[in-house]
């Protein structure tokens, strides 16, 4: 049974991932299975339960991909970092994944052992329990945000970027873009700037943990 709902939920992310997520429904989800609608409904419960299902099982995959003893053998920074990345990653393999996550929450034990581990770094780190569920929002949210925006073409490559840039200027009173200018012509490399990202996170990261360790003055 558990094999069989797996199999089902593959077999809707190659769906969303070839015609994406407006794509996926129960009758196109049985005509790639083979089966008819209503034997899918035993498996994979309502559609909004499918969905729960595909979001917690790319999650699981992002998790999985390196495995819990690896995880447990890195320290907080480079575990966050590891995190960080393969947010990114998701949302490269399956770019319809970041819209689906922040138009829904999921409780699917894939989705919650993503999250954990997030909570387990941020606890490490030292940051105060009260802080780490906000700071996890804030970390997935950028580092999904950033996938998505990449594959969406938000963030646009190379010279394209430079021209939109420009054109954007004209006679408009843009006294930030023209104090840029500079910077703003120059190519955009976004690895490196993703890293940099990373960098200044693990540094918002540091500082939340160390206000916990300061007195409150009186």
């Amino acid at each position: 049974m558990a094999n069989r709902k797996q199999e089902i939920l593959d077999a809707a992310l190659e769906l969303a991932d070839d015609k994406g997520l407006e794509a996926v429904s129960m009758r196109a989800l049985a005509e790639r299975t083979g089966v008819t609608p209503m034997a899918l409904y035993p498996h994979v419960g309502s559609k909004a339960a499918l969905l729960d299902g595909m979001l917690g099982r790319v999650v699981g995959q992002m998790v999985a991909d390196e495995g819990p003893v690896f995880y447990s053998s890195l320290d907080w920074r480079e575990r966050l970092r590891v995190l960080l990345h393969g947010a990114r990653q998701l949302a490269h393999r399956h770019p319809w994944a970041a819209a689906l996550a922040f138009s829904r929450p999921s409780a699917t034990a894939d989705s919650a052992a993503g999250v954990d581990l997030f909570y387990t770094t941020l606890l490490d780190a030292g940051v105060s329990p009260a802080e780490v569920p906000r700071m996890e929002r804030l970390l997935t949210t950028l580092a999904l945000g950033y996938g998505a925006s990449e594959v969406g073409g938000r963030f646009a490559r190379e010279e394209s970027y430079v021209r939109v840039r420009r054109g954007q200027l004209g006679d408009a009173p843009l006294p930030g873009h023209k104090a840029l200018i500079r910077w703003l012509d120059a190519p955009a490399e976004w690895d490196a700037e993703f890293e940099a990202d990373v960098d200044d996170l693990v540094r918002l990261v540091e500082a939340t943990a160390a206000r916990r360790s300061v007195p409150d003055e009186q």
